[in-house]
């Protein structure tokens, strides 16, 4: 970091003794101007915008090539495919429109560039150009638009039509909380007025509401594949974002209210472990970890490819480190697990 700092002051510096060289020479009195341009600084510039063009384009050439490994495995949810098509499709838009305008604005940077003696012809307006370099986006731009709004529709949908499974999300500085409803699947009222550390009170449950005494906190999140889940998100302090980047699932957590995202998990954790590209991916961190173990370096314990609850809005100081663990079962795992958990009530009677 120092030295990143010093390479900018540096940096700023030189181009402050550039900017003062300039208002110098402007300063002096001269018989002919150094700022207008002659035909060799046309060519040398047109040559440049064309030398930009291919490194533009090889540079996004590179990116894809290099870093295509890098991108999220396929959708763990039911909405996740169509998400993922709208996304890639408004970028095979954006990267066609962009290639074409590029490639038009730089060859005629190049080709019509000044000489000397040569005047450009100039046209107040041109109806049909217009029309169409408008109307074309505007039929684009309402697809998109409405084909979001469709799919936005869609993810949604958070009702009880499919008995779904109903789980809080509770975000703190600089952690995760997960609350079941326990046998009712109904969670109890909660505030953080009511947090109290010495009972275990931690997310703040109306220890008078019979619907809590069930409810069942974990610091690891477990769900079974194939069921609608339900999620209540509430924040104790600041404005957080429960983001779960393999379901393709984020909404805000803000405190003083409860928001909520609903989607159903199409792939556990088992099944995801084996795909192609998480192998690849396991493969190539792990052989990074084993140099960094070989030199004696943290962090470098073999590593297990997980889905994972983080938050993606800077929190603080240690909004980094804000993530949890999410495992994707079957059904009678699930059942197994969520029976080996203490409920709210149990674990205030440890208490008492």
């Amino acid at each position: 970091m120092t030295a990143l700092l010093t390479l900018t002051v540096l940096v700023l510096v030189a181009i402050a003794i550039w900017q003062m060289t300039k208002i110098f020479e402007l300063s002096q009195l001269k018989a002919e101007s150094t700022e207008v341009a002659t035909d060799s600084d046309n060519n040398y510039n047109g040559y440049l915008l064309f030398g930009f063009l291919i490194f533009i384009y090889g540079i996004t050439i590179f990116s894809f090539a290099k870093y295509n490994k890098v991108l999220l495995p396929e959708a763990s949810s039911a909405h996740g495919g169509d998400y993922d098509q709208l996304m890639w499709v408004s970028f095979a838009i954006i990267f066609f429109v962009q290639t074409i305008t590029q490639a038009l604005l730089h060859y005629f940077g190049y080709k019509y560039r000044g000489k000397k003696g040569q005047k450009a012809l100039f046209f107040a307006d041109n109806d049909r150009l217009e029309f169409i370099w408008t109307i074309i986006p505007v039929i684009v731009l309402a697809g998109l638009i409405l084909w979001g709004l469709y799919s936005w529709t869609n993810i949604m949908d958070i009702n009880d039509d499919d008995d779904p499974l109903i789980v809080e999300l509770y975000a703190q500085q600089f952690n995760w909380s997960a609350r079941y409803g326990g046998e009712d699947n109904v969670l109890g009222d909660a505030s953080v007025r009511l947090i109290d550390i010495d009972r275990a009170n931690v997310l703040g449950l109306d220890e008078a509401d019979p619907n809590g005494a069930d409810d069942i906190i974990v610091k690891e999140l477990h769900l079974p594949v194939g069921r609608k889940v339900n999620f209540m998100m509430r924040s104790q302090d600041v404005l957080h974002s429960a983001y779960m980047p393999h379901f393709r699932a984020q909404m805000n957590c803000v405190p003083g209210m409860i928001t909520q995202f609903s989607f159903t998990p199409t792939i556990t954790t088992e099944e995801i472990r084996l795909n192609p590209d998480v192998i690849e991916k396991v493969k190539r961190t792990n052989a990074i970890r084993a140099k960094r173990a070989a030199a004696g370096e943290p962090n470098s314990d073999p590593w297990e490819y997980d889905y994972i609850l983080l938050c993606n809005k800077i929190c603080g100081k240690s909004h980094y480190n804000m993530q949890m663990k999410i495992i994707v079962e079957t059904e009678e795992e699930y059942n197994k697990w969520i029976a080996e958990q203490a409920t709210f009530k149990e674990t205030l009677a440890t208490v008492e």
